[in-house]
């Protein structure tokens, strides 16, 4: 079993302290594949891995469960660590919370749960984190169904210490093991708009956090102009700002984290060690690249599956597109020209519903009808003896993928540089 020898908040501390131009990467677990992929990535690099699971993703069965698996807090904790072992690898390795907090779950959000209750949830979604191990937590306490705009900066503060305190007296009460925390959301519109808010948040955070012997954050994020819509990165990366907020973290003894860093070309990315961003999250790009593979596979399987009697089709793309359409989760990612467009008008636009399958099928990939589709594409891949594994096949694009960010963010070997 890997073992992790120190917190992620020691390791920015780390990195600041060496002077070290590297940008560690958050990767989401949208699939077991892209877990293993990471993990298999992690040991022949050598680089920490930070696996950043949403609360729609992974969270306990009594607040709605997560797609990924089926997987609870626990069960992804255990499965982690198996497959980490199963890979060999024994480097750093930190399962992240992304966006916990109130609000965070889509249905809460739509149900407009009152303040109680959403706290009430987050707090439990974080008790299981913390019980299954987790090592940071990302307080996000920045949704909110009840204002009409952005949250307050106060209201923001207030609830972010509520909630690390929380987790605090927890692990003090339960004897569980110490977490690092993340704070802010790139999401703020009228928060952390300029440097003179962005530092005010983080000053009046810090001594709320002090005045009650609260630990400090390893990391906040902010805005760089980064923002996902389908398999683009539709925003405008501004190197001038990331640079500032950047410094103005490292003053405080923070780490600067960019989220939605899916999708950027290579010489933005190649930027971000030298800008001093500390970390970013990358985690829809991998989903679709896994994806936008078993979709090749399938096609593969179509034009070669003619000449044989003997075999049946998997059916795969037709089942695979209607999964992805009736889950409707490609409707948080539409651009804004397409924001009207219902189930029925996609069905009617071939080229629109490959898009939103490609981009969307891993929301649907542990529903039993994919599960068989896949398997028996996979068997029919094998039976007419087309090049390769197709498993491996699938495994290699995602790492293909993990590793234009390995290599942009100079992260070859940078456990070795850090300890």
């Amino acid at each position: 079993m890997s073992k992790i020898n120190l917190s992620l908040r020691e390791v920015v501390t780390l990195l600041q302290k060496k002077d070290i131009k590297a940008t560690m990467l958050g990767i989401g677990p949208m699939s077991e594949l892209v877990i293993r992929a990471t993990l298999e990535l992690g040991r022949d690099m050598s680089f920490p891995v930070m696996l950043i699971a949403s609360r729609n993703q992974i969270d306990c069965a009594e607040l709605g469960g997560g797609y990924v698996m089926g997987w609870d807090q626990m069960s992804f904790s255990e499965h982690i660590y198996k497959l980490a072992d199963e890979a060999g690898f024994e480097g750093l390795l930190y399962l992240c919370r992304d966006h916990g907090g109130p609000w965070q779950r889509d249905n809460e959000k739509h149900d407009k749960l009152s303040e109680k209750d959403a706290m009430s949830k987050a707090k439990a979604s974080y008790l299981a984190d913390l019980k299954a191990g987790f090592n940071v937590l990302h307080i996000d306490p920045t949704k909110d169904p009840n204002f009409s705009g952005a949250v307050p900066m106060k209201t923001v503060i207030a609830r972010t210490i509520e909630l690390i305190e929380y987790a605090e007296n927890q692990i003090s009460k339960l004897n569980l093991k110490s977490v690092s925390y993340e704070v802010g959301t790139e999401e703020i519109s009228g928060g952390f708009t300029s440097n003179e808010a962005f530092e005010k948040f983080i000053s009046e955070l810090l001594n709320s956090l002090d005045s009650r012997k609260l630990p400090p954050p390893a990391f906040i994020v902010g805005q760089t102009g980064t923002l996902v819509k389908m398999n683009k990165n539709v925003g405008r990366f501004d190197a001038k700002t990331a640079r500032e907020l950047c410094y103005i973290s490292k003053n405080y003894g923070i780490g600067f984290k960019e989220h939605n860093a899916d999708y950027l070309p290579n010489d933005v990315l190649i930027m971000h060690p030298d800008l001093g961003i500390t970390a970013a999250n990358v985690a829809p790009e991998f989903g679709m690249v896994e994806t936008i593979s078993l979709l090749r596979l399938a096609e593969e399987e179509n034009q070669k599956i003619k000449c044989r009697s003997d075999l049946v089709a998997s059916e795969f793309i037709p089942i695979i597109q209607k999964a992805a359409l009736d889950c409707g989760r490609w409707k948080k990612w539409l651009f804004k020209e397409d924001e009207h467009l219902t189930d029925k008008d996609i069905s009617a636009m071939p080229q629109k519903l490959e898009e939103i399958t490609s981009v969307c099928g891993h929301y649907v990939f542990d529903r039993d009808e994919i599960r068989k589709a896949r398997a028996k594409l996979y068997d029919n891949i094998k039976a007419m003896n087309i090049d390769g594994s197709p498993e491996t096949r699938v495994i290699e694009s995602v790492k293909d993928a993990i590793m234009k960010y390995v290599e942009a963010f100079r992260l070859k070997d940078l456990n070795g540089r850090i300890t």
